[in-house]
């Protein structure tokens, strides 16, 4: 898709990933673009025409957000479905499924349903307009797994299917859809994991992971990897499962012993 003179929306546009993407869209030619997130700074980010408060977890306020965007700014060209929570971590890996029915429900809420609420508004009008592109932030997690946390692995793991499904769904309608999956990126939420897998091959800038996700959408590339390495991993995963598993088991005996 070519961003030149396209409305984009963005998720999770406060900090990290969601703000690289929004200021690169801009610097890319796109003519309106806004940012939503549960907190937003004082001053409206530069590259920024519009920052909004939203709860992705609330099917309304998405609802709520796109209108206010579309009656302010035009027909949403390029929707950035960013935020994401990691949570649910068992570093002593004594029950991998330890974690609250609270947490699961929100990391479910926020990694896969803020997905789908925004595309369910969005897909009508996109058909009816010929075509629109949805680019959904990830992670590598969704294609590998995540050693420690179930939670986090498993709705990643539920947002590629989404992402697939919308992709196979609604291509003959002229809607794109990529989807964003690095490992380390040098955010806040990084900070707030344990040092594990994703950082064995290099902690990214969010800007660097931007640009990947601005030359992917330009390609219409459907997976987006701004570390390479993953597609090995993922070839590894296909050819030999147990195999796979043994080696991720192996990450995770380093993990417990220090």
């Amino acid at each position: 898709m070519e961003i030149t003179g396209k409305v984009a929306l963005v998720t999770g546009g406060a900090q990290g990933i969601g703000l690289a993407l929004a200021q690169a869209l801009g610097a890319a030619g796109a003519a309106r673009v806004v940012i939503a997130d549960l907190r937003l700074p004082d001053d409206t980010p530069q590259g920024v025409d519009e920052a909004c408060i939203c709860d992705v977890s609330d099917a309304d306020q998405i609802a709520n957000l796109i209108d206010h965007v579309e009656a302010g700014h035009g027909p949403i060209d390029i929707m950035c479905s960013n935020a994401g929570i990691a949570t649910g971590m068992d570093i002593a890996f004594d029950n991998i499924a330890f974690a609250d029915p609270e947490v699961w429900n929100r990391a479910w809420a926020v990694n896969v349903m803020a997905h789908v609420h925004a595309a369910r508004v969005l897909i009508p009008r996109m058909k009816a307009r010929g075509g629109g592109y949805f680019l959904h932030t990830i992670s590598a997690a969704g294609l590998l797994s995540q050693v420690g946390s179930a939670v986090y692995s498993t709705t990643k793991h539920a947002a590629v299917g989404f992402a697939e499904s919308l992709a196979i769904g609604h291509r003959d309608d002229g809607i794109r859809v990529s989807m964003l999956c690095p490992q380390g990126v040098a955010t806040p939420m990084l900070e707030g994991l344990p040092d594990g897998p994703q950082l064995g091959d290099g902690v990214l800038s969010a800007q660097t992971v931007a640009d990947a996700a601005i030359d992917g959408i330009r390609a219409e590339r459907f997976v987006i990897l701004p570390h390479p390495a993953v597609a090995d991993y993922m070839r590894a995963k296909v050819d030999n499962y147990d195999r796979w598993i043994g080696g991720m088991a192996k990450l995770q005996r380093g993990m417990k012993t220090g």
